[in-house]
């Protein structure tokens, strides 16, 4: 059985999807009908959390073409390289002006050294939320996609994501989308694998997007 910290892997992810098959019927009807799910990763560190914040109350596809734009003018994208960059240059390859504060805060935080990435990565996660979340820009949703599909933790759980969200009500046909609290509750069932079972409601939204 993995532990908390330890990072998922293809044959752990094989092992939890027949565990979550087994008592989610729901579960089980969406890998039998779209196969397994994507496992969605980002980088570890600055470069992880810069595209994690841009993509921040936006499209997937809008964030990776402000991330590419970034990554062509900052070489190699670094805070210190970061912190090179005005305003104007940041703005212009699409970074608005409140995430120009937020990446801005986080580079400044590493630079300083307030903020040790390569520690928090072998840190528990009340831990690594407590470091990350003093950081005016890093919110819960931001640590759960950051601890999920960066460090790939196995029970990392976005409970205020909309597509989970989404995803839930159209597999269950719900009139209302259900609150953060009752996806929470939800959730619970899930666990020591709810990253997973995250991934697989995400599958499901992406292959019945209208």
């Amino acid at each position: 059985m993995l532990t908390p910290i330890q990072p998922l892997t293809e044959e752990t992810i094989a092992q939890a999807i027949q565990e979550l098959t087994k008592c989610d019927c729901d579960l089980a009807y969406i890998i039998e009908t779209y196969g397994y799910p994507p496992n969605w990763e980002r980088e570890k560190g600055f470069i992880g959390l810069i595209r994690i914040i841009l993509g921040q109350q936006v499209s997937v596809a809008a964030a990776n073409s402000i991330y590419n734009r970034l990554q062509s003018l900052i070489i190699p994208l670094s805070p210190e390289n970061f912190l090179k960059l005005d305003d104007g240059q940041l703005q212009a390859v699409g970074l608005s002006r409140q995430k120009i504060l937020y990446t801005r805060n986080l580079a400044n935080a590493i630079t300083s050294g307030q903020l040790d990435l390569d520690t928090l990565e072998r840190a528990d996660e009340a831990i690594l939320r407590q470091e990350l979340i003093k950081i005016k820009g890093i919110g819960e949703w931001t640590i759960d996609i950051y601890l999920m599909m960066s460090l790939q933790r196995p029970d990392a759980f976005p409970k205020g994501d909309l597509g989970v969200i989404l995803a839930y009500q159209k597999l269950k046909n719900l009139p209302i989308r259900p609150t953060h609290q009752e996806i929470e509750k939800i959730a619970e069932k899930w666990r020591p694998f709810r990253a997973v079972a995250t991934r697989i409601l995400w599958h499901y939204y992406l292959m019945n997007r209208e």
